[in-house]
């Protein structure tokens, strides 16, 4: 019997133009980076390149691609981003994967008969629909472990493959090694493998195969969008985050259109149009510690301050990729109803609309630059766009020494990190450290938009990302 064919999504994600980063760069810098962009529209020649992915919407690879994308076809280059469909056992095991691949272990660390053949099951019913649309000498960037089953059967119908791991861990453990020994021969015959950070690279690797990019942010996305004072409170007003009249509450789409927040927040309770916030935004991740920055407010920070803490995330059930959100947003609120009133009033919870991408983004980008202090205590974490969309808001971020946060943040001056993360006392403390004085709030977050400002904005990403293809199509 055949395997069905599966329902491959292909986005929509129109053009930007990537002039409007000339004087962002400066003369020499943006003579770099446009002519990187038109060595490879010429060295393409009709061939197109290709990302592949596991959901539209809801992490941070689904936000790169959208933000990115854009220019690359602004720039005469022909880039597509589709996604591959999978079923709840799939996504079930690919999460489990992923958290094995940061060292941390779910319902038993092995990977089973059953869920390898659920996994390669999947990408065989994909194999076939990319098959008819990708072809020899096109380009393919395969996001995270979601996609490594596909490697082989693109290289071998011609395609130049990119592997592309957003994810990995310092000080790999057995549980690490054990998901690599699975993942590690579906990628053998890859062109090329990139990752966010050196220590990730799996040292079994064709070393002259890899490549370290660092992930980035768009400074012209709706997400990063410069917002006044008023728009940032008629957005969470009309999202029902504040109290009060919606006001003109509108944001610009990614492709310029003006938009409007009309769909509201699912929230444990509505913040007071004067308070302090100290806000995480991120998924419903154990990864990400929500129940950890909740039990760190609740003893360390609301006992000693007047700040209220927002936890952030989307709707529960909008993100296709990771089954384990439910679970964990219930775990969150029956911490939070176990609380004293006096506290539990001052801890919101916040589920975030999803229908429409582009009005998610206007409402986490009110509530970014809405906040005091913006919070990441992620156990573990392959980089943190999150962090640096805090950063260039210039808004002071206590994160955890892990990944891709100790690469953004410079500790004292860009930024504060907590060395152990699991340290609530150490996490408090440095939350009350930067609300008790407004002069190093202040210092902290003039030094953050510094630091990505040189670092982490798109042009970076972009030119280093071309760079890489040119030199497998030349």
């Amino acid at each position: 019997m055949a395997t069905p064919k599966a329902a491959i999504e292909t986005m929509d994600v129109g053009s930007s133009p990537i002039e409007r980063y000339r004087d962002v760069l400066g003369a020499e810098a943006w003579s770099e980076f446009s002519g990187a962009f038109s060595l490879l529209a010429e060295r393409l020649r009709g061939r197109v390149v290709w990302n592949v992915n596991s959901t539209p919407r809801g992490g941070g690879v689904a936000e790169l691609l959208a933000s990115l994308i854009p220019y690359s076809r602004g720039a005469g280059i022909d880039e597509r981003w589709v996604v591959i469909e999978g079923s709840r056992e799939f996504f079930d095991f690919t999460k489990k994967a992923h958290t094995l691949l940061h060292g941390v272990a779910p319902d038993g660390s092995d990977v089973t008969r059953e869920e390898r053949r659920v996994y390669e099951e999947t990408m065989q019913r994909n194999t076939g629909p990319l098959l008819e649309m990708i072809r020899p000498g096109d380009v393919a960037v395969l996001h995270d472990p979601q996609t490594a089953g596909l490697v082989a059967a693109l290289a071998a119908h011609g395609c130049q493959v990119i592997w592309r791991s957003h994810i990995g861990v310092d000080q790999p453990n057995e549980m690490v090694r054990n998901a690599w020994r699975w993942l590690r021969p579906y990628l053998v015959d890859a062109a090329a493998y990139v990752f966010s950070r050196r220590a990730y690279v799996w040292d079994e690797l064709e070393s002259a195969k890899v490549h370290v990019i660092a992930p980035c942010i768009d400074p012209f996305t709706t997400k990063n969008e410069d917002l006044d004072d008023a728009s940032v409170n008629a957005i969470l007003r009309a999202s029902r985050i504040l109290p009060g009249p919606d006001g003109e509450a509108t944001f610009l789409r990614q492709g310029g259109a003006a938009g409007r927040v009309r769909r509201a927040a699912i929230l444990s309770t509505t913040v007071p149009a004067d308070a302090r916030l100290v806000l995480q935004v991120s998924r419903w991740d154990r990864l990400k510690d929500p129940a950890g920055v909740m039990q760190g407010f609740a003893e360390h920070v609301a006992p000693r301050s007047d700040a209220w803490l927002v936890l952030a995330g989307p709707s529960v059930h909008a993100v296709d990729d990771d089954p384990e959100q439910p679970e964990i947003l219930a775990h969150l609120e029956a911490i939070r109803s176990a609380l004293d009133p006096p506290i539990r009033q001052r801890i919101v919870i916040a589920q975030l609309p999803m229908e429409d991408i582009d009005e998610n983004a206007a409402i986490v980008n009110a509530l970014q630059r809405r906040a005091y202090v913006v919070v990441q205590k992620s156990l573990a974490e392959g980089f943190g766009l999150t962090v640096a969309e805090a950063m260039w808001k210039a808004k002071p971020v206590v994160a955890s020494r892990v990944g891709g946060i100790e690469d953004q943040i410079e500790d004292g001056r860009s930024g504060i990190l907590i060395a152990d993360p699991r340290d609530l006392r150490s996490f408090g403390d440095a939350v009350l450290g930067v609300l008790a004085d407004e002069a190093k709030a202040r210092s902290l977050g003039q030094g953050a938009r510094l630091r990505v400002l040189r670092q982490f904005l798109a042009p970076r990403y972009l030119k280093e990302q071309t760079e890489l293809v040119s030199s497998l199509v030349a």
